[in-house]
């Protein structure tokens, strides 16, 4: 396979014979189709370098099967490794002007209002950024390209910010990845910049899972900064409504309960309906964990009634893991201040003997033992 990819190698440049680009580029985008193939793909780093050079192919079609190849291969870790880490110099045709590196390559074509890559690139750039080793490099690469995180925020918010029919959701997951970099949790934290206020109406998107997931993917990785609880707390973010709407369904309360609750999730609905996927409600009842975490913010979101969001939801859960997570939470509120004998939960020692007996039974509960 290795001398068969050598071989692909003089038909995969921008100046090559177009039929012959577009059997071998259509050869490799097969090859991306399996582990073996990615595998002998990215012992060739002169393939990966041609690859990237093609997204700027005159051939739309080329450059849209050169993108697919690269969606492909980022989304193996260690294929993913090899991209961020390419010498793009030093493997480029020769006469040739080398690309430049995967991370500046794909922003470009992301903040292209009228380019046709701009989905495939953010789902390189999404697949680049998950490994979370490799999370800081990139946040750098960025750095240098001049385009801030601001400005990623801007066209993702953006409401068709691209003309010709990228929709950009996998901008989501990046900034989902991306946070799990301090440095980047700084940023959309920062009081000045309202990032977070224009993220959260994006926790009920109903057009695509994909940027509702990567939004509060991104919110919940925020909530690990502690010292910021009570600002996300307080009426200049209120996060906790955008917690909690997605978690509820369309049932009736008395009205006392009713009045108990956060304004919007007062009186919902008949339609109503919850997040649709196991795998957000987990999320967001993680981030609400999180906020759990001090017993002042506990108070509050227990004066909120959020218990009786969560017994409803309970009652209607099926999927093991949401139910997990649904039950933790609710322990923490049904118990009082002075059950938990913390003001900090984080701070709780937990003797590695029951640490161990907790992952077990959590592991059988997700069993169904």
């Amino acid at each position: 396979m290795g001398d068969t990819i050598q071989d692909l190698l003089k038909f995969i440049q921008i100046g090559a014979r177009l039929d012959l680009k577009a059997v071998a580029v259509a050869h490799i985008l097969g090859l991306t189709g399996t582990d073996p193939g990615i595998a002998a793909l990215i012992e060739h780093p002169a393939v990966l370098v041609s690859l990237i050079a093609l997204l700027d192919d005159n051939s739309a079609p080329i450059a849209k099967d050169s993108a697919l190849c690269l969606v492909n291969i980022s989304a193996n870790e260690k294929a993913s490794e090899r991209l961020v880490d390419l010498d793009i110099a030093a493997n480029a045709p020769p006469l040739t002007k080398p690309p430049e590196n995967i991370v500046a390559t794909t922003l470009k074509f992301i903040f292209n209002a009228e380019s046709k890559l701009a989905d495939p690139c953010c789902m390189i750039l999404s697949n680049l950024t998950r490994p979370s080793h490799l999370c800081e490099k990139i946040v750098e690469a960025i750095e240098k390209t001049g385009k801030g995180f601001d400005d990623i925020v801007n066209i993702f918010t953006k409401k068709q910010y691209n003309k010709v029919g990228a929709n950009l959701h996998y901008l989501g997951p990046v900034l989902s990845n991306l946070s799990q970099s301090k440095r980047v949790r700084g940023f959309i934290l920062d009081k000045e910049r309202c990032v977070v206020q224009r993220l959260l109406p994006f926790t009920e998107y109903k057009d695509s899972l994909v940027r509702r997931g990567g939004v509060v993917g991104t919110l919940k990785n925020c909530c690990f900064e502690e010292d910021c609880h009570e600002w996300l707390l307080s009426q200049e973010v209120d996060i906790l409504p955008r917690f909690l709407l997605p978690l509820a369904g369309n049932e009736e309360f008395d009205e006392e309960d009713n009045d108990k609750l956060p304004l919007d999730l007062q009186y919902l609905p008949e339609d109503k309906s919850r997040e649709e996927d196991p795998d957000i409600r987990c999320m967001l009842m993680e981030a609400l964990t999180q906020l759990c975490s001090i017993r002042k913010n506990r108070e509050f979101i227990r004066d909120k009634n959020t218990y009786i969001i969560l017994r409803e939801l309970h009652k209607w859960e099926k999927d093991r893991k949401a139910l997990l997570a649904c039950e933790n939470l609710v322990d923490i509120l049904i118990r009082t201040e002075e059950e938990i004998g913390e003001d900090n939960l984080k701070e709780v020692h937990v003797p590695e003997d029951l640490h161990d007996d907790f992952q077990k039974a959590d592991q059988e509960f997700l069993r169904g033992d």
